[in-house]
């Protein structure tokens, strides 16, 4: 019933502004049904649409300093066809400081992640940029790509690396213990949604007492964060977290880099599941889920864009019902 109801209202919508919408096309027949628009959506190259997507997004954006690349992967629900394994599974590549999607780009999975992340850095110029990713994509081929871009990485370390995780884990024991003048600290304080979040930053250049470096090109510092959240109720969790760098020692900005990596989850995903209601589409015949991702991305990246102080929602509703403020998202 809801698909069927997006539907109608599809069409509702085209019929009503076909006058504004013939100021750039002649829709000589009127809006096209549904089915008609669904079958264009499901033939486009996503190869080719993924290019358009990233070369508007190059012209649009400025960088500034050492720009921050963060690349997360997202699966789309109900976009298998049968078997939920055959769920769309995306990489995407979020520029922290322009506020903008710069890449999607299709998976064949999350055990094929990392390959994927290999090609998408391979489409974005990151020369010079802080590439932040989590514990999946911290690999030893990812790393070697960003440093032979002349990027730099900050990267989580987890289990899948437990050898590694450990040895950082025991040196900080051990200088925190004999010489806890060696070690760089900063302390930041977010608050919101009813928690405090506190996170201490541990940073300690590279040494030989962590064998593993030695396999991770560029490596320059080791970092250790304490996160502790306090919520409303009184509770108070605490988790702490291990990270690689090839960065020097600046706990300050290192601090601020892994807190800024999760805006691809509040910032891009979230908005897409909550507002653009991505979980939900069913779309998933041929490439239809692929490009209709792409296109969701134009949108929230020519919203984002707007200078306007209203929340994701508010713009997409005066979108649809202002003519004005529809040319000015699509066309600048």
């Amino acid at each position: 019933m809801d698909q069927q109801l997006k539907k109608i209202d599809q069409n509702l919508f085209g019929r009503d502004k076909l006058d504004w919408l013939r100021q750039y096309r002649p829709f000589e027949n009127g809006i096209p049904v549904d089915d008609t628009i669904a079958r264009i959506v499901r033939v486009i190259c996503p190869e080719q649409l993924n290019k358009a997507f990233m070369n508007w997004v190059n012209e649009v954006r400025v960088e500034t300093g050492k720009p921050q690349i963060a690349i997360d992967g997202k699966t789309l629900r109900h976009s298998y066809d049968g078997d939920k394994q055959t769920a769309l599974h995306s990489i995407t590549a979020w520029s922290k400081d322009a506020g903008l999607v710069l890449a999607q780009l299709k998976s064949s999975g999350k055990k094929n992640e990392n390959a994927s992340v290999l090609d998408l850095l391979d489409t974005l110029n990151i020369k010079g940029a802080l590439i932040s990713a989590d514990a999946m994509n911290s690999q030893k081929k990812i790393v070697e790509k960003i440093c032979s871009e002349n990027a730099d990485y900050v990267l989580c370390i987890k289990n899948n690396h437990k050898q590694l995780r450990d040895e950082i884990a025991a040196y900080f024991h051990k200088v925190e213990r004999d010489n806890p003048a060696w070690i760089a600290c900063n302390e930041q304080t977010d608050s919101g949604h009813g928690r405090i979040e506190v996170r201490r930053c541990q940073q300690l250049r590279i040494s030989e007492w962590i064998s593993e470096a030695q396999h991770w090109k560029g490596i320059r510092s080791v970092i250790k964060i304490e996160r502790e959240r306090h919520l409303k109720d009184k509770e108070v969790s605490t988790e702490t977290q291990y990270y690689i760098s090839s960065l020097d020692i600046d706990p300050a900005a290192v601090n601020q880099a892994i807190r800024a990596h999760w805006e691809v989850e509040n910032k891009v995903h979230w908005v897409l599941d909550v507002t653009f209601k991505e979980d939900d589409s069913r779309i998933r015949k041929e490439d239809g889920a692929e490009n209709v991702g792409v296109i969701r991305r134009f949108c929230l990246n020519m919203a984002r864009l707007h200078p306007k102080k209203a929340s994701m929602r508010s713009k997409l509703k005066m979108a649809g019902w202002a003519d004005e403020f529809r040319a000015e998202l699509i066309f600048g």
